[in-house]
């Protein structure tokens, strides 16, 4: 199997700064070894790598769901974060496979002059989506196929039917997922957007069960609410968690998820969580703690799969792009750690 066409290798050394008798993250993380992609996963294995870097640097999703473009910057802002960590073996980096990000820049300038209150335009963005989810689906695939979980950064939350459906037909099975999001995404199948990836992956059969924590109810449709019942779709609304102990929603969430007994995929809408700049900002959201604890804690399962960080977009910081690349990139950051932690306890546990 030849490499994705779209396909880009990133260059971590451009984002660590380097520093004298220090070792970055980003100096040690291994990147695609060569040779044909399917070569170079089975190298990357025998090396013992067992969790690709995968990023979208996009927005087109969220444009098509009349939302503000920006989520294009989440891969930037991860990468110059995370590869400046420093390197001191206390995260299972060595297991960490750098593959790179699909590269959607050809139809990003096609979406861009694209005026959504048009009714044609948008359906050309829409239609944008789908080679998109084309495009993620041939570099993920091949990784689940082969056994890697998954870390999906940056872009709409489109990218969640993509990944639910190659995840899925790697298992030959359908999927369960869990979302950390005020907006259930569980919208019509009026064409593909960052609002409707989970009711696309559920009528296509990739996604069997779903459960939404931190929904604001006042921020979903009422056909929406009405799809994800009809589906049998759950949620914990955000009212009903607060003043609860975090902790035990997610002993409720995860003894779900166990009952389920499919694989599954961690979502994270980065707007979930209060002030961080994200397509969809949130001033009443939960906290940078209670998103690292949902990840760790779903992390932990047997049955995770992947994590997928959307939306998260550096340029709509109010203090500036540089500001937002520092505020997304340590969030992002903190995330992938969470899960890397998360896996590590699942490990130990196991054995």
């Amino acid at each position: 199997m030849k490499k994705p066409e779209f396909l880009t290798t990133d260059d971590l050394s451009r984002y660590v700064k380097l520093r004298p008798h220090e070792t970055k993250v980003g100096q040690a993380i291994n990147g695609l070894p060569s040779g044909s992609y399917s070569e170079a996963l089975d190298k990357a294995w025998e090396m013992g790598q067992r969790v690709a870097l995968v990023g979208v640097p996009e927005s087109i999703g969220v444009k098509g769901n009349l939302g503000r473009p920006g989520a294009e910057g989440g891969w930037q802002a991860f990468l110059g974060s995370f590869a400046n960590l420093q390197h001191t073996g206390l995260l299972s980096t060595h297991e960490l496979l750098l593959v790179g990000s699909v590269d959607c820049s050809d139809l990003m300038s096609q979406a861009e002059p694209l005026d959504t209150n048009n009714e044609h335009d948008l359906q050309t963005i829409r239609q944008l989506v789908e080679r998109i989810d084309v495009r993620v689906q041939e570099v993920v695939a091949p990784l689940f196929q082969r056994g890697f979980e998954v870390i999906l950064v940056g872009g709409g939350h489109n990218n969640a039917y993509p990944l639910l459906k190659s995840l899925s037909s790697a298992k030959q099975q359908p999927c369960g997922a869990i979302n950390l999001d005020p907006h259930a995404d569980f919208r019509a199948r009026e064409g593909r957007h960052s609002g409707n990836g989970f009711s696309y992956a559920y009528v296509d059969g990739a996604l069997s069960h779903y459960h939404v924590v931190g929904l604001h109810q006042a921020k979903n449709s009422a056909s929406s609410l009405r799809q994800m019942a009809d589906a049998g779709m759950r949620y914990h609304a955000i009212h009903s968690i607060i003043g609860r102990p975090f902790a035990e929603v997610m002993d409720e969430v995860a003894a779900k998820s166990v009952s389920w007994q499919r694989p599954l995929g961690i979502e994270v809408d980065v707007d979930c969580l209060t002030g961080v700049p994200a397509s969809a900002v949130n001033y009443s959201g939960l906290s940078l703690a209670q998103g690292f604890s949902f990840v760790k804690r779903l992390a932990e399962l047997e049955d995770a799969a992947y994590l997928h960080l959307a939306e998260a977009a550096p340029s709509l910081c109010p203090t500036g792009f540089d500001e937002g690349l520092k505020q997304t990139g340590q969030v992002l950051t903190e995330l992938v750690i969470a899960y890397m932690l998360g896996r590590e306890r699942r490990r130990r546990t196991n054995v």
